[in-house]
């Protein structure tokens, strides 16, 4: 049995407040096959793109009701790990709780407020995370009030290493950074404006094999297009947008 290295994305859940309606379009958008996980008393859905599990989707819980996708990454013991991040200034939003079949997990926020999973898993066999593939989440960003402060946490936490950075003008910096040996997301300092929730969160990237058509296909879907298409740096190119729910979601690829 592998155990999984602290820090590696492993998951990505959306809240929606229509699951099917969300299961059609990023079936559209992204080519994925959902289908419900089988929990008795929960209604939670399994994304595979091929015959890869890469993200959960279900009704939101508890008071928040806000559309939104979540990172998730791998710790080596999610107890100590939620009560380290709350010692640090952060925050336990769902306590620790164990998945059968899968590991234990936790909802917790950094100390500027976003909200990430934690996943103790009882395997490191998730390949949600993968640049390689187009429907596997390929990068995470995060929008945040203080981004130094924030890369000292995530760095102390989950081990993550910072990167590149880029000049953004007077928005500030794009400070990337890596697990292991491989960049994995970036930060910046969320401004006025942006769009996406007005508190910091995080924002996945799921690969596609063309932007031109996966703008396309969200347009046609019931989705909407904020941003992009955009080059960035390799040659890549981005899109953020809406899914009918109101989700932010972003894609990354070749045009």
């Amino acid at each position: 049995m592998a155990k999984a290295k602290r820090g590696k994305p492993c998951w990505y859940e959306l809240s929606t407040t229509d699951p099917d309606g969300a299961a059609s379009f990023y079936g559209r958008v992204l080519g994925w096959q959902v289908a419900d996980a089988g929990m008795p008393g929960f209604d939670y859905r399994i994304a595979k793109s091929g015959d890869d599990m890469v993200a959960g989707m279900m009704a939101p819980q508890g008071q928040n009701t806000e559309p939104l996708w979540m990172v998730y990454a791998t710790v080596t013991d999610c107890d100590k790990a939620a009560k380290a991040i709350a010692k640090a200034g952060g925050a336990v939003r769902q306590e620790p709780t164990d998945i059968p079949d899968t590991g234990r997990f936790a909802i917790v926020a950094d100390p500027q407020g976003a909200a990430i999973g934690i996943l103790q898993p009882l395997e490191d066999d998730s390949n949600a995370f993968d640049q390689d593939k187009p429907g596997h989440a390929q990068w995470q960003e995060l929008m945040t009030s203080d981004p130094k402060a924030a890369m000292e946490f995530y760095g102390k936490h989950f081990g993550w290493k910072p990167a590149d950075s880029m000049d953004m003008g007077p928005g500030g910096s794009y400070d990337m950074f890596r697990h292991g040996k491989t960049d994995i997301g970036g930060m910046m300092k969320q401004a006025p404006g942006m769009p996406g929730p007005k508190r910091p969160f995080w924002l996945p990237y799921f690969g596609t094999d063309g932007i031109e058509a996966a703008i396309g296909r969200t347009n046609e879907a019931g989705g909407k297009v904020i941003h992009g298409p955009m080059e960035i740096p390799g040659g890549a190119f981005i899109m953020v947008g809406n899914d009918p729910q109101g989700a932010l979601f972003a894609l990354v690829g070749p045009k």
